[in-house]
């Protein structure tokens, strides 16, 4: 059983953050399903402690499902970040390739969607080369843009260990800026895609993006 949260962290992080200077910071954390409310309350108050110590500083919250909780959901998005990032990590038909239930593809859809519908403005991300097809791909962007998600990451999938699925393709950095401008023709407004983009690539250059809207 992983420990509980600890009580000072969110000062912590916030005093971090502050003393770096920072003007961007994403808070995010591990998956924790062993808490009641999957760490909601915890995001929340790491992002009220860095919007003290920083009041100029921008906040990306990037948050696991929390079991599909509206409650914990609504938790996080009280605190008032900037951007609500939640990543769909791949297609629909590879979720129990990654150890995850098929239903949890839609789950994931779910809570971009109840974030956008309370005006939160919402980004996700994929990671490419799992076995996943070009239609599969269209498909998980359209599904994204259902949702009111309006920023993108799109990275290159590489195998952590013999106990992770291994890497069934390699993109080359081309093709992702050919999936890009796809993305960005289907609606997003900013779109980080190449083979070392991860969740937070550049975020602060996405949020400009959405800044003025």
């Amino acid at each position: 059983m992983p420990a509980s949260p600890e009580a000072d962290e969110p000062e912590r992080v916030a005093e971090a953050a502050r003393s770096l200077g920072l003007k961007y910071v994403v808070v995010t954390s591990v998956t924790r399903d062993d808490l009641p409310d999957g760490g909601a309350a915890h995001f929340a108050r790491t992002i009220r402690a860095i919007r003290e110590a920083s009041p100029a500083a921008r906040v990306e919250a990037l948050v696991p499902d929390f079991g599909g909780d509206v409650k914990a959901l609504d938790a996080v998005l009280e605190a008032g970040p900037d951007v609500f990032n939640h990543n769909l990590e791949t297609v629909e038909a590879l979720y129990p390739k990654i150890g995850r239930p098929s239903g949890n593809y839609r789950r994931s859809l779910g809570v971009l969607t109840a974030a956008a519908a309370r005006g939160a403005r919402t980004k996700s991300g994929l990671m490419l080369g799992l076995g996943e097809g070009p239609d599969d791909i269209v498909q998980a962007l359209a599904d994204l843009r259902r949702t009111g998600c309006d920023l993108l990451t799109l990275g290159q999938y590489l195998q952590p260990s013999t106990a992770n699925p291994p890497v069934a393709r390699y993109y080359p950095p081309g093709e992702f800026d050919g999936l890009r401008e796809k993305a960005l023709a289907m609606g997003f407004l900013e779109v980080a895609a190449g083979p070392l983009v991860r969740s937070s690539f550049e975020a602060d250059r996405l949020y400009e993006a959405i800044r003025e809207m």
